[in-house]
């Protein structure tokens, strides 16, 4: 866990209204209309995720809103925020490591729910298959190049990427630089078929959380359609060195 020496950045991370703590809320919420409103907001709700570690409760985002509220109106701080960075630290670690569990335990229990469905198979490696629509063109190697269309979800069903959010345009990639669920279960597939895969965070990304928005020991769900296969290319030649220089007589 990186040290809070800037904790005013991670404060910054909060989604908030200018309030302090011991006020009532506002009567309306601020618009979010104009270009300008939007722009500000989303401002916000991308800087919130930097706190995502905190899980903050309603009392406590109240308090956050305060401190942020100080800070920004320059006002007298209630307390020495430097004198808490240890115990927001100890705060982090603790609520990371409670996440993670939870993520665990209830993606343990998804991909066995999954792996139940009509259709559906378990690897060895403990990633669930699911062919939705059988393929008949090429089926890629590992180390082929392919294009798809995705979609990529946490088990709430939230929607955290898929290749329209890329201006519908398909993903191509080599199939063995991605995470390793994909390299396998692509690999069983055809081009123009669809399968959906249920990725254990071993094999997705693992007990860390991914920038931005992948937490820790997350599993995932991807929805893919086979489009293409296509060679990788060939990794570049390596340079010509120089002639040994001569040696003058």
């Amino acid at each position: 866990m990186k040290k809070l020496s800037a904790f005013a950045a991670i404060l910054c991370g909060i989604s908030f209204s200018a309030c302090s703590a011991d006020k009532p809320p506002a009567a309306k919420a601020p618009e979010v209309v104009t270009d300008e409103q939007k722009t500000f907001y989303s401002l916000g709700v991308i800087l919130s995720k930097q706190i995502d570690t905190f899980s903050l409760t309603p009392a406590e985002l109240q308090l956050v809103q305060k401190g942020f509220a100080d800070g920004v109106t320059h006002a007298k701080p209630v307390v020495d925020p430097d004198s808490y960075t240890a115990k927001l630290q100890a705060i982090a670690q603790q609520r990371f490591a409670a996440a993670s569990e939870k993520a665990a335990k209830d993606g343990a229990a998804y991909l066995e729910n999954a792996s139940k469905e009509a259709g559906a198979s378990k690897t060895a490696s403990g990633m669930v298959i699911k062919h939705t629509k059988e393929g008949t063109g090429a089926q890629p190697a590992a180390t082929d190049q392919v294009k798809v269309n995705y979609e990529g979800r946490f088990i709430d069903g939230t929607v955290f990427d898929s290749s329209s959010k890329h201006g519908g345009e398909p993903a191509t990639f080599p199939l063995n630089r991605v995470i390793p669920c994909w390299t396998e279960g692509v690999q069983t597939m055809k081009v123009g078929g669809k399968a959906q895969l249920v990725c254990p965070s071993d094999l997705a990304y693992g007990p860390n959380a991914q920038p931005p928005n992948i937490p820790p020991k997350s599993t995932l769900v991807f929805d893919v359609e086979l489009l293409d296969v296509m060679k990788a290319p060939p990794p570049p030649a390596a340079p010509t060195p120089p002639p040994p220089p001569v040696k003058k007589k």
